[in-house]
């Protein structure tokens, strides 16, 4: 009887809660006066707690920014093919043609000539001082370095680019502008903007220029004055586009009509030579090759230039971020946290995200927090929130998930944390009794032990 008479106290005891305290969460009015409102949670009642305003703070810019991929960047190589070979007589000239142009209209440039006829001087055109046509051997207007031809009374008008009908579709809007009679026609009276140079073995080396017609490669030659050769076996028609050279065998050039017809293009370098006398050749393309060569130099300076400055970009940002990061770790940061309490693997306070928003399933799975499902009570898992309104201060509203059914947790994916909220999950019934015998053990003990001295 006095071995028993312990364990009878401390039944008494424990149900006085002298031997033990544990928090719960009880609807009603508290001891400090506040105003506990428990509201079951719901799919309806999910959404009533999620209606608070609420914006996720942001990470610095410096996230967010990139400071580019140098390595990405494609900057075309354009390897010009040598123009020298060696002077041994080949078995065969090899026929390397260049690619065939797309059509396209004649587009004005710069330097080219426009001849402006309008009406007889007695129309309403007379007014145009000068228009006809200016007094010398030209006979009509430049297309100046800005692209556009001066007329009197009319001004400036950007013809450079457009093909003849454009042009004319803006001289004939400039002159409605002006309030005078549209009455013209407009034609190219010198092609000079566009050209190509035909050198080598002719008998005379030119620059044949680009016309409205398009021009073939025995245009140019018979512009050049044919050619000027004592073999025929070896000779070759160079041409050197793009910084590539092309090459078609003189003998094949005289015996296959589709290579006379060959078109060139603006830019285009025609030069007739042997492949015993490339001398000529090499000097002729060598003022062209070195200007490809000085554009490749100033466009690897350019990309070296940009690699460092994104290697500088990038050390920024790496700094700033890791800054962050640093101010993160050492809590010198201003951010939004949730409380963790009862029975979780850690108490704690749950930082919420940077740039979204965390729900109460984050904090009870948390790696560093987490719900203890051996000592905590399934039926009472609480999400404490208080009212954000002053009048209202001593309001609180325990929003509480039943996950005995554990189709309820997904509630808890749905349910967003707010700034302060507590996340409290109360005790098992058998865990309150185990802490409660826990603590009376030493009591029972001493007890038992002076019982059965006496």
């Amino acid at each position: 009887m006095k071995i028993l008479l312990p364990f009878v106290a401390a039944l008494f005891l424990s149900n006085c809660g002298v031997a033990y305290h544990s928090s719960s969460v009880s609807p009603g009015i508290s001891s400090s006066g506040s105003k506990v409102r428990v509201i079951p949670l719901t799919a309806e009642s999910v959404l009533v707690a999620n209606r608070s305003a609420y914006s996720p703070k942001q990470l610095p810019d410096a996230f967010f920014a990139s400071a580019g991929a140098p390595g990405g960047l494609r900057v075309p190589n354009a390897a010009v093919e040598p123009a020298y070979r060696p002077e041994t007589r080949p078995g065969h000239v090899a026929t390397r043609l260049p690619p065939t142009p797309a059509k396209t209209p004649y587009r004005i440039g710069i330097a080219d000539t426009l001849l402006l006829a309008t009406p007889s001087a007695s129309s309403s055109v007379e007014q145009l001082t000068g228009l006809l046509a200016a007094q010398n051997r030209r006979q009509g207007y430049s297309v100046q370095d800005d692209g556009s031809i001066s007329i009197p009374d009319v001004g400036r008008v950007l013809v450079a680019g457009k093909s003849l009908e454009e042009a004319e579709s803006a001289v004939f809007n400039s002159l409605v502008e002006a309030g005078i009679n549209p009455a013209f026609s407009l034609e190219i009276s010198e092609f000079n903007s566009q050209r190509v140079s035909v050198g080598g073995a002719v008998n005379n080396p030119t620059v044949v220029p680009l016309s409205l017609s398009p021009l073939r490669l025995n245009q140019a030659v018979n512009a050049a004055g044919g050619f000027s050769l004592n073999d025929l076996d070896y000779a070759s028609i160079r041409i050197y586009r793009d910084g590539t050279l092309y090459q078609i065998p003189v003998k094949e050039y005289y015996s296959k009509g589709s290579l006379q017809n060959t078109l060139l293009v603006d830019g285009d370098s025609v030069f007739v030579d042997t492949e015993f006398d490339l001398d000529k050749a090499t000097l002729y393309f060598e003022q062209q090759i070195k200007l490809t060569e000085f554009r490749q130099s100033a466009r690897n300076t350019a990309l070296s230039e940009l690699a460092q400055e994104t290697a500088s970009r990038r050390a920024e940002l790496g700094e700033r971020r890791s800054n962050f990061e640093n101010r993160v770790a050492l809590d010198a940061v201003e951010r939004d946290y949730a409380y963790v309490l009862g029975e979780v693997g850690r108490q704690s306070r749950f930082p919420l995200p940077f740039g979204h928003k965390a729900t109460l399933a984050d904090a009870l799975y948390s790696e560093a927090t987490g719900y203890n499902n051996r000592t905590g009570d399934p039926r009472h898992i609480y999400i404490l929130r208080s009212s954000n309104d002053p009048a209202e201060f001593s309001g609180m509203t325990a929003w509480n998930l039943d996950a005995r059914n554990a189709a309820n947790f997904v509630l808890a994916t749905r349910l967003e944390l707010r700034p302060n909220d507590v996340v409290f999950i109360a005790e098992q019934p058998v865990t309150k009794w185990n802490r409660v015998l826990t603590q009376l053990q030493p009591s029972i003990v001493t007890s038992t032990a002076a019982a059965a001295v006496n």
